[in-house]
């Protein structure tokens, strides 16, 4: 075989380069999806939903993570800086560790007050918001209300047409697009909740008791009632004085179920559950909490196939 002189190989090398250079990059070929990145594996699951094959979507906190604690790493960055969108749970949830990653992010079109910076909140119905003076006393007290709005599927809807309406506004020529999306996943989600409502009927006004206050808009939706936490204030571990006295409202009301969330310790929970009777319950808060839990509809589905075998359980 003839051997090609060094001019020659500059030349294929040089004609190459010039062929890469004019052929699409990953990054102008993904230019056209829209780049989301969510706080939670829930936004980022309603995102799809909306989304569908225009949008490319990541999330921060791990569904098995508690969302209030999330270690920020440098490939969180690196996704903030390459996002057109933003989209987070608010009401203080990631106060503790997001608003660094977007500063550090140095992309104009995510910080505060950019037509990509998305605070979900406030299209949603919130609970919980005290009155009053608040105090580190009290613990982790939210002041601007309840984060954890999307356990209420109605809060689900609410929290989708708010995205579809934001990215119709980033992405005008798709905006039919985007509509049709929410308008297909409304529908799916009416046909969920009569089957939801369905199956939680028999159980509507069951008293049970929660690890943390996770679950004001689940309750609320479906009807039971939670009289008492583990955690004696928000976010302060338990105490032997306050489990004792949990312990006896839970026997004197005959209370026989305690939801925890899978980020928190069982030994307390196991051990009241020991002492009165009780089963421990662990529900996901989120999408993703377990490998088969991946979308919005699945995270009901567990939850509420987990919640009825349990109360059935426990009568």
């Amino acid at each position: 075989m003839k051997k090609l002189s060094a001019r020659t190989w500059f030349r294929w090398l040089t004609a190459g380069l010039c062929l890469w250079a004019l052929a699409p990059a990953p990054a102008a070929a993904a230019a056209s999806k829209l780049r989301i990145v969510a706080t939670t594996e829930d936004l980022a699951a309603l995102a799809r939903e909306v989304g569908g094959d225009r949008v490319q979507v990541d999330a921060i906190a791990r569904g098995y993570q508690d969302p209030h604690f999330v270690d920020p790493k440098p490939s969180f960055i690196l996704k903030l800086s390459r996002a057109d969108l933003l989209i987070f749970v608010g009401l203080q949830l990631e106060i503790g560790w997001l608003p660094p990653l977007i500063t550090q992010s140095r992309n104009r079109r995510v910080q505060v007050g950019a037509p990509g910076y998305m605070d979900v909140s406030q299209y949603n119905q919130i609970l919980d918001i005290p009155t009053g003076i608040i105090t580190r006393a009290m613990g982790d007290v939210h002041p601007l209300g309840n984060p954890h709005y999307w356990l209420d599927p109605e809060n689900g809807r609410r929290s989708a047409r708010a995205i579809q309406a934001r990215l119709a506004q980033l992405r005008p020529e798709d905006a039919a697009y985007f509509q049709q999306r929410f308008e297909d996943f409304s529908r799916r989600l009416a046909e969920a909740e009569k089957r939801w409502d369905q199956q939680m009927a028999p159980y509507r006004g069951t008293q049970v008791v929660s690890y943390h206050r996770s679950w004001p808009n689940f309750v609320k939706r479906f009807g039971l009632v939670v009289v008492g936490y583990v955690e004696p204030k928000p976010g302060i571990p338990p105490t032997p004085r306050h489990t004792l006295k949990l312990i006896n409202q839970m026997r004197r009301d005959n209370i026989k179920l305690i939801l925890v969330e899978p980020y928190f310790d069982l030994k307390t929970p196991e051990s009241i559950a020991r002492a009165t009777g009780a089963e421990v319950l662990v529900l996901l808060p989120s999408v993703g909490g377990e490998r088969e839990v991946t979308d919005y509809f699945k995270l009901f589905d567990y939850n509420i196939g987990l919640l009825t075998a349990a109360l059935d359980r426990t009568k």
